[in-house]
């Protein structure tokens, strides 16, 4: 089988396990790259290629980007080929960083800071729900019910529908910019979904604008989202279906970052 044989059936394969085009992009561009540097067929691939791959061209990568490697290496060999060239390569620990939040004030001066109305509606939408960015340009106005203050993510990650929430203030904005757009297939976007990378530059120019020395992007709503429901009071349980995490263990990380209660603490220094 000839390497360009192989990742073309490797694509099949990822498309028929429904994995997402993330995936799909990653897992055969990784494949590509181990089969052009060792200048190798598929099957003289074997684990000390692997090494030598890893030695090479990821030593200086995150630990995630080398344990999305080794995964897309095993997926493709034991489907295709039946065998795994990883069994046995140590894989690095996966870094837990505490993930970048903004305070109540900060995601305020992000949201005044738009540079258009569509722009603001996004930024509300993303910390208003709790959205992936990949969620929100999918959207369609049918997933929403705005007298409900509700709407549906179709087909989130991991193939699941969740239930998300709405401000009511958001739902009644909402509502009047729905109303001039009837014939547009996505909330946001009138034919195909807006780019992911799109909606990254709005928010990050917003971010300068408004002076956040903090590393702002999309993702950067939504962990703000889940630490202020924490910070008021939210059940941990009710945050998990509302982000739609499949382990609790996900949405606990938020508990790292909540401050709120523990500025209540006093120091026993000043009970001295």
């Amino acid at each position: 089988m000839t390497p360009q044989e192989f990742l073309k059936r490797l694509e099949t394969e990822i498309k028929i396990s429904k994995l997402s085009p993330y995936t799909l992009r990653n897992y055969l561009l990784f494949n590509k790259q181990l089969l052009e540097h060792l200048n190798k067929q598929p099957e003289e691939i074997e684990q000390p290629d692997v090494k030598l791959f890893l030695a090479d061209k990821m030593s200086d990568k995150a630990p995630i980007s080398n344990i999305l490697f080794l995964s897309s290496i095993k997926f493709a060999y034991t489907n295709l080929l039946g065998k795994d060239p990883t069994s046995g390569v140590k894989r690095p620990k996966n870094e837990k960083k505490i993930p970048t939040v903004l305070t109540k004030e900060e995601v305020i001066k992000l949201i005044d800071t738009a540079f258009t109305k569509k722009s603001r509606l996004i930024m509300q939408m993303l910390y208003s729900s709790g959205l992936r960015v990949s969620e929100l340009v999918n959207l369609k106005p049918g997933d929403l019910d705005l007298n409900e203050n509700t709407g549906w993510v179709r087909s989130g990650k991991g193939k699941k529908d969740r239930m998300i929430i709405l401000a009511k203030k958001l739902s009644s904005k909402l509502k009047k910019y729905l109303e001039k757009r009837k014939n547009w297939k996505y909330v946001f976007s009138e034919v195909k979904p807006l780019t992911t990378r799109n909606i990254q530059k709005i928010i990050q120019k917003a971010a300068i604008k408004a002076g956040i020395n903090k590393h702002v992007h999309c993702h950067t709503l939504r962990h703000s989202y889940a630490t202020h429901l924490l910070e008021n009071g939210t059940d941990i349980r009710k945050i998990q279906l509302l982000l739609g995490h499949s382990s609790l263990t996900t949405t606990e990380r938020y508990t790292h970052v909540s401050s709120t209660e523990l500025k209540k603490i006093s120091s026993p220094f000043d009970s001295l």
